[in-house]
């Protein structure tokens, strides 16, 4: 017999099935899109802004090859929309003071080296763009030593300018110190010269503009001024490591007058473009890129090419300018304009995360879509299997009650759920194993019934049993005593017969 619960079952609802479940989308796909955002922000952020259209460069006095040289640099950068300020000064000195003041707002200057012993930091190099010639003129008797010029009046520049720095530490290496009785006078380039071929000055110290060939070819046909020779040039150049022993050969100067005479050796430092380490990558590529045009044709001084070059003296190369000297521009600043190349080299930082992490993460959203439908079918299965378990053992009426009540909040869970129409097949049969379970409960339920109503008829059979053997013991008790009863009754009725005979034998005896 069925088990009777004495309610109505449950209702059975269907799935509300649809094309696709945004919420588990939503779920699975929105984790990856806030990771993709993140790094694409960390990338924005660390991402180099957009080059500034503005740069400011110290130059060099007004006229000076350095001055002529950036507006030179200004006509290039022009042509790719970029606007160069550039600043006079009184030399290399006073470009390392504004470079080293943020104040100032330079950006790149042109800097002599050997000017500063302990350079100021967050300075960085482009490379040395041209020798900067140091020269020495005097009047009287050949000398081959500058320890011979001690007591003389010697112009060694005016201050500010990296001359009259070269020339102090020169001396002060022959041991000709200021203060001394020797006068070191603040002249430089033309006012120098003019004081030397005056008489004023016995001895001048000329570099840059004012010892470049032409100037130098001008003054050795002036009457007693001599050149001096740096017959020490390779010693100085050993002694100190930024400078560089320059020759000019035989008839340099003048083949008809062979001019001059013997080859002049002298000493250069070189001349590095230097700029803040926060120069944009883009316009240091520029930068370097002018500097070829600029600075790499053949003199007397340099053979073509030989500058720019990453000679760094005084300051570290930068990041970029070594990139740039070992491998050129990058591929997009050499086939794209440059405004083009900017725009696109800062997209490309930005699409790397979106490579990276967007895209393979786009590959694992119907995967984790479908494990997390899947798992809502799943997860009822292992309540199925414990209330099957719990059906099989022997269990009370009122247990019995509970796991049907249980199994009917299941069947009722399920088929409540919002499922996907791709995983109809799945629901439908996650119904059949709850339909299973609750065909086994209902049949441990009809076996236990059936055991019960077994037991009780076994138990009325044997009381019945029981009566009747009862009744039949009493009717053959019965018959025992008629039958006792009886045997005395006929031996009683047969004694007085047997008496008188044996009184009448008796008698007769």
């Amino acid at each position: 017999m069925k088990f009777r619960t004495g309610r109505k079952p449950p209702p059975r609802l269907v799935a509300r099935f649809v094309a696709i479940s945004w919420r588990d989308l939503a779920v699975t796909f929105g984790p990856i899109l806030l990771i993709s955002a993140g790094a694409i922000w960390l990338a924005v952020r660390l991402i180099q802004p957009a080059p500034p259209s503005t740069l400011t460069m110290s130059a060099g006095p007004k006229g000076s090859t350095f001055w002529n040289a950036a507006q030179k640099y200004k006509t290039i950068l022009a042509q790719n929309n970029i606007t160069l300020n550039v600043l006079e000064s009184e030399g290399s000195a006073q470009n390392l003071q504004r470079l080293a003041d943020p104040a100032s707002h330079v950006d790149v200057a042109f800097v002599q080296d050997g000017l500063s012993t302990k350079p100021p930091a967050g300075l960085v190099s482009l490379g040395s763009v041209a020798y900067v010639p140091l020269v020495v003129f005097y009047h009287g008797p050949p000398v081959r030593l500058l320890s011979e010029f001690e007591g003389e009046r010697i112009a060694i520049g005016a201050e500010g300018s990296g001359t009259r720095e070269l020339a102090l530490t020169l001396l002060k290496a022959n041991g000709i110190e200021p203060g001394g009785k020797t006068r070191l006078l603040p002249l430089s380039g033309d006012d120098a010269a003019r004081a030397l071929v005056e008489g004023k000055i016995d001895v001048a110290f000329l570099a840059g503009d004012s010892a470049q060939p032409p100037v130098m070819g001008r003054l050795m046909r002036m009457p007693g001024v001599r050149f001096f020779d740096f017959a020490q040039a390779d010693a100085y150049a050993r002694r100190f490591p930024y400078l560089t022993a320059i020759t000019i050969p035989m008839g340099a100067f003048d083949f008809g007058r062979n001019l001059p005479a013997a080859p002049l050796h002298f000493i250069a430092p070189t001349a590095e473009l230097v700029a803040r380490d926060s120069l944009h990558p883009a316009l240091s590529d520029l930068l370097i890129d002018a500097a070829k045009q600029v600075h790499g044709r053949s003199t007397l001084l340099q053979r073509a090419g030989e500058f720019p070059a990453p000679l760094a003296q005084d300051f570290p190369i930068s990041d970029d300018a070594a990139r740039y000297y070992k491998s050129g521009k990058s591929f997009l600043y050499r086939v794209l304009p440059f405004w083009l190349a900017s725009l696109a080299d800062r997209l490309i930082v930005v699409l790397v995360p979106i490579i990276v992490v967007l895209i393979p993460g786009l590959r694992l959203v119907p995967g984790l879509y479908a494990w997390r439908v899947k798992s809502r079918i799943y997860r009822w299965y292992g309540s199925l299997i414990a209330l099957e378990r719990a059906a099989n053992a022997d269990n009370s009426p009122a247990e019995r009650r509970t796991l049907t009540r249980q199994l009917d909040k299941i069947e009722e869970s399920v088929n409540g759920m919002k499922m996907p129409l791709a995983y109809a097949g799945q629901f439908y049969v996650l119904r059949e194993h709850i339909g299973f379970v609750r065909e086994r409960l209902l049949a441990v339920r009809e076996r236990l019934s059936a055991m019960s109503d077994d037991a009780d008829s076994n138990a009325d059979h044997e009381g019945s049993e029981q009566d009747e053997s009862g009744a039949a013991g009493n009717a053959s008790d019965d018959g025992r005593e008629g039958s006792g009863v009886a045997s005395k009754d006929s031996a009683s009725a047969d004694a007085p017969r047997e008496t008188p005979a044996a009184d009448t034998r008796t008698r007769s005896t």
